[in-house]
């Protein structure tokens, strides 16, 4: 299944919400919608019939048959093999899929490279990630805070969300990393225009190339996020978000060095582990 190549054909496309939340479930779903009906799309997005052909017709396409023949290019002439497994296997695989999926993306490093630098050079870095997404912001804190010397979890919403971004960027905060995933809360799409607003990069890691934030963010990094069992599952992006520290330590590997040297001394002299 070529997902990527089922994004790219949203490229450059300015999409209405309603069209993004169709573009979504065809990116996230692609085997199967290529064999789909317009009605039943429109079931797997939540929208109505029209909706899907007015969103292929926005595409360039007469009509969502028309649209539905691409689809089958891009993800194979056959039929997608059924899972195999219960329930549970299922989504587990999906995540493994996921990963290699993520994998194959980041053969071409120059996106996540950008990201790191950005990043890097953000003196303090706010890392944003509300709802669902606070975990990963708190995981990729902790130990971005080992290797650089001002990192500050924005995982609250409300007024003083304003304020903390306003405080990062009066201190020389100079780009935000945003973790945005489904359901998209619409605190963290304002928070990401009122940074841009205040002249901050944004880099977000969420979802899919076509979630709302690409109209705010000034880079976009995509990880599929599970969604066949009751919750979502996020292996795929709490592993980005990894890459994405990894990218910012190998932007600066010297400030790395010398920041992990004195970490580990200090927890060394204060026994801070066992082993």
């Amino acid at each position: 299944m070529n997902d990527n190549g089922v994004a790219g054909l949203f490229q450059g496309v300015r999409l209405t919400p309603t069209q993004r939340r169709i573009a979504h479930s065809l990116v996230q779903h692609a085997a199967s919608a290529a064999y789909l009906s317009a009605a039943e799309v429109a079931d797997l997005a939540r929208v109505s019939q029209p909706s899907v052909t007015r969103f292929a017709m926005a595409l360039g396409y007469d009509g969502y048959p028309g649209l539905r023949r691409r689809l089958r290019e891009l993800v194979g002439n056959g039929a997608p093999a059924p899972a195999e497994g219960d329930e549970l296997q299922r989504a587990l695989r999906a995540e493994a899929d996921h990963l290699n999926r993520l994998a194959d993306q980041l053969a071409d490093r120059a996106v996540l490279a950008e990201a790191g630098s950005l990043l890097a050079g953000s003196r303090p870095l706010p890392v944003l990630g509300l709802r669902a997404a606070a975990p990963l912001a708190g995981y990729f804190a902790y130990f971005a805070a080992k290797v650089l010397p001002d990192v500050r979890v924005l995982d609250a919403g409300g007024s003083l969300l304003t304020d903390r971004l306003e405080q990062a960027r009066a201190a020389g905060a100079t780009a935000l990393l945003a973790i945005v995933l489904p359901r998209y809360p619409r605190e963290a799409l304002d928070a990401l225009g009122a940074a841009r607003d205040a002249g901050m990069s944004v880099v977000a890691v969420t979802d899919s190339p076509v979630s709302p934030v690409v109209e705010y963010a000034d880079l976009v990094l995509p990880a599929a996020v599970g969604a066949q069992l009751v919750f979502d599952l996020h292996t795929a992006p709490m592993a980005l978000c990894m890459a994405v520290l990894q990218a910012i330590c190998d932007a600066a590997p010297d400030e790395v060095q010398r920041r992990l040297e004195q970490f580990e001394q200090s927890v060394s002299r204060r026994q801070v582990f066992t082993n």
